[in-house]
């Protein structure tokens, strides 16, 4: 089983490593996109360094809807290309590359005219399906159905009678979108890549015109590090621009964000056994099955203000609750919503002046010599976007390279999984867990559950759950900094957990218990917990303060209220 850790030992040896020898590429930006990228190149027999200024996903990476999707509605704008592309890529990842971390949901789409709409939305979800069926990757998942007004409210009780006169029933699939960022960079490691978070590129290094590394900042240690590279790939999706600017390069195209915002509302206040996609004028708006919760979303509204903390405005959060409660005999309330986050999709910039309209296709560009450019796109279509920069790469490289082999590369923890899935009850009672909890581990880790099990059993209090935050073990906020590339309270609370937005108190209890716990790895004293644990409760009340601001202008202020990073 290959695994990786990436614990701050090895973080340093990174850097070191990147500094001492000339690398064949050199990624910058540790989003889905840019760890996809590292992982494309390490197993194509190159030398890689992924650098990343903030935490792996800190981004766009680990706000998005948690979907890995086709695009449903891209085959209504025609775009027969995309869906088909991420239909396959859907089917790869839930089958081969990462079924511990990808699994299947169900949408029930409520249809509100008789004979004509059931005909067009119904026809295009059957081409959804035989699209999928026909890339030979489908057959995971269930086949759409037709359903009676009468069995569509059986599936979801929770919507009013008169919102439909009958549902269409389909299948997409869902992950965690940080874990997944978290899990390609372990896996590009275990295959020979040099990955750091927290070291910022502060400007690339010239001979000539050509781009032959970059000036990497340790944001942890202060240190600055030169990095040669042969090949440099700006990867850093809403900050492309501000990469390319680095270079005095205009860039050969622009991207846009758009702001995407998302609610977090406990399971029991919507009762249904489903999933729900609902038409808005604008979009769509998605209520996802999230555990014990739902996520309502999504927003899609141009955004120009902070791209690291973009902030929810009270009209946001307004927006989606009366969108959803259309549909809902009882409403959801403000006092509803455990938890809020915000995302910035990065489109490329068209002609169109509407985000939703933006393309979501990617673009690959080679501005100057020694730099390749890549943008755009959606999560799902990662590992292609990843491929296409590569290829670019190598086009600059002046040595035969193997043909990308990430369509047959397993992520970290996919190996032995569904064995280990199906002795889970045999764990249990070796563990002394529940098997629920095993069942947990397993979804998350995949066959690294191994490792977490051992940290339990070298200390059984790490077995007990967080007294705040029950769906989590002790063992995993230990094993998120020792293994996992967490540096801050704030990567295991928002990221390698989602206790941020999964509890009413946004992780506020849970903050010193978590910070004691990684203390002995991270090697803090009791001064450096409480500055973790203050940091902490400043962002949270940052953004609530932000959440009740009436629009983006203020919202923003108000976020930008609390500092980015625990000041050293």
């Amino acid at each position: 089983m290959r695994t990786a850790i990436l614990g701050p030992a090895q973080r340093a040896e990174s850097l070191a490593s990147m500094a001492e020898r000339e690398l064949d590429v050199l990624v910058v930006g540790g989003g889905v996109v840019g760890a996809g990228t590292a992982l494309d190149a390490a197993t194509r027999g190159l030398s890689t360094g992924l650098v990343e200024a903030r935490d792996w996903a800190s981004g766009t990476s680990s706000r998005s809807s948690k979907l890995i999707h086709g695009g449903l509605r891209y085959l209504e704008m025609l775009d027969f290309a995309l869906v088909r592309e991420a239909l396959k890529e859907r089917g790869l990842l839930l089958e081969r590359l990462a079924p511990h971390l990808v699994r299947p949901v169900p949408f029930l789409y409520p249809l509100r005219h008789k004979g004509w709409e059931r005909l067009y939305a119904g026809s295009g979800v059957a081409l959804y399906d035989a699209m999928s069926m026909a890339r030979g990757h489908g057959r995971g998942l269930p086949l759409h159905r037709h359903l009676s007004r009468r069995h569509a409210l059986r599936v979801a009780p929770c919507l009013k009678r008169e919102a439909l006169v009958g549902a269409l029933q389909y299948y997409d699939a869902q992950m965690d979108d940080a874990r997944f960022v978290a899990t390609l960079v372990r896996t590009a490691a275990a295959y020979g890549a040099k990955v750091a978070n927290r070291a910022r590129v502060t400007g690339f290094l010239r001979e000539g015109e050509r781009v032959v590394g970059a000036r990497v900042q340790d944001v942890e240690g202060g240190g600055e590090y030169e990095v040669r590279a042969r090949q440099v790939v700006n990867a850093t999706g809403v900050w492309t621009d501000d990469t390319q600017a680095m270079v005095g390069e205009r860039g050969q195209f622009h991207v846009r964000a758009s702001k995407g915002i998302h609610l977090v509302v406990p399971k029991d206040r919507i009762h249904s056994t489903t999933g729900l996609i609902l038409r808005t004028e604008k979009s769509v708006l998605f209520v996802i099955p999230w555990g014990r919760h739902w996520i309502v979303g999504t927003t899609d509204t141009d955004w120009d203000l902070d791209k690291a903390h973009p902030a929810a405005s009270s009209a946001d959060i307004d927006y989606l609750l009366k969108h959803v409660n259309s549909v809902l005999a009882v409403p959801l309330t403000r006092d509803d919503v455990e938890g809020v986050y915000a995302g910035l999709r990065p489109l490329l910039a068209g002609e169109s002046d509407a985000t939703s309209k933006l393309s979501r296709e990617h673009t690959v560009a080679h501005p100057v010599p020694g730099l390749v450019v890549v943008a755009g796109g959606k999560y799902t279509t990662y590992r292609v976007m990843a491929k296409d920069a590569v290829d670019e790469a190598v086009h600059g490289l002046d040595l035969r390279v193997a043909d990308c082999v990430t369509e047959d590369t397993p992520l970290v923890g996919a190996e032995g999984y569904r064995a280990l899935w199906n002795a889970r009850a045999r764990i249990a009672a070796r563990t002394g867990l529940h098997t629920v909890r095993v069942e947990h581990l397993l979804h998350r880790y995949g066959s690294m559950a191994e490792e977490v099990l051992e940290l339990i059993a070298s200390d059984p209090s790490l077995g007990e759950p967080l007294q705040a935050a029950d769906d989590y073990l002790r063992a995993e906020i230990v094993y998120a900094a020792s293994h996992e590339g967490a540096r801050h309270l704030d990567d295991v609370l928002t990221r390698r957990t989602r206790i941020s937005i999964e509890t009413f108190d946004r992780g506020t209890r849970s903050a010193r218990e978590a910070a004691e716990l990684m203390a002995p790895v991270l090697g803090w004293d009791e001064d450096r917990i409480e500055r973790e644990v203050e940091h902490y409760e400043k962002r949270v009340e940052a953004e609530r303060e932000s959440q009740r601001q009436p629009d983006d202008l203020t919202a923003d202020a108000a976020r930008l209220g609390a500092p980015d990073i625990v000041p050293l």
